[in-house]
């Protein structure tokens, strides 16, 4: 049962975060809420703000794949493209078993893992990096800045993060979004935001001639540590790419739910 309601907080913090996110994005933006389906998807150029997850507990085969090619038919309706997450902690063994497959004949393709993580453990000490300082987004440059990092640590072109960050008013008011300097320059980033009840942590990246360094440990402690102090809140969420699954549990995340990101197959 644990697990279970790992997996449920899991997807409650995506489903309201992405909901505030993908509305500040595009006001007219999709964020149905479907049987067995949420969709939160601006449309746009980033593929993060254009995103599918399935939110039933206890999908057993049948009904997974239903909502499988239900998903596949919301996905290709859409000009850009995006993913669909699925938390495995949702799905019962059989289907658990059966996912990739079944997806792969509703004509989605396994794009890459993920981990979902939570932990009490806020506040944390406001951090220090000798060769960091730490600056909170407030200007349209500084938003740019984080958009690009973030572009080029996941391999998309310029102009699709500047497209799903550009103008935004949430981002410079209600989100706790950090840039880490290095002589100036940045070259980290991090952000969270309060979301029923936690502090969400979102777009964590690193200039890739600049990972391995400890950078972008040191940036998310410091967007915690300013949501924290700001919102007196104890517990954080996030959702991990490979990548970044290793530092997480360093600040004090626990590994939950282990996700999937499924994609239209090109």
């Amino acid at each position: 049962m644990h697990e279970l309601a790992d997996a449920i907080e899991s997807v409650e913090q995506l489903t309201v975060g992405w909901r505030a996110l993908v509305l500040d994005r595009d006001p007219e933006a999709d964020v149905r809420d479907l049987p067995g389906i949420a969709v939160r998807w601006a449309d746009c150029r980033f593929a993060f703000w254009n995103c599918l997850t399935l939110t039933e507990a206890g999908l057993g085969t049948g009904l997974m794949r239903r909502r499988l090619a239900e998903a596949a038919g919301i996905m290709r309706s859409k000009r850009h493209p995006g993913f669909l997450w699925v938390f495995d902690d949702l799905l019962q063994d059989d289907a658990r078993a059966e996912l990739d497959s079944a997806a792969a004949q509703t004509g989605l393709e396994h794009a890459f893992p993920g981990t979902g993580m939570a932990g009490s453990f806020l506040p944390v000490p406001d951090p220090v990096h000798p060769d960091l300082t730490f600056v909170r987004v407030s200007s349209e440059e500084q938003l740019r800045a984080f958009a690009d990092i973030n572009s080029r640590a996941y391999g998309f072109p310029l102009e699709d993060g500047r497209d799903g960050l550009a103008g935004s008013r949430l981002w410079h008011e209600d989100v706790y979004a950090y840039l880490g300097l290095r002589d100036g320059e940045p070259v980290t980033c991090a952000a969270s935001v309060e979301t029923a009840g936690r502090l969400f942590v979102v777009l964590v990246a690193t200039e890739p001639a600049w990972e391995r360094r400890g950078y972008g440990e040191a940036v998310t402690r410091k967007a915690l540590h300013e949501g924290a102090r700001r919102t007196g809140l104890t517990r954080a969420t996030l959702h991990a790419t490979v990548a970044g699954a290793p530092m997480y549990p360093r600040i004090g995340f626990e590994p939950n739910s282990p996700m999937r990101f499924y994609a239209l197959k090109s």
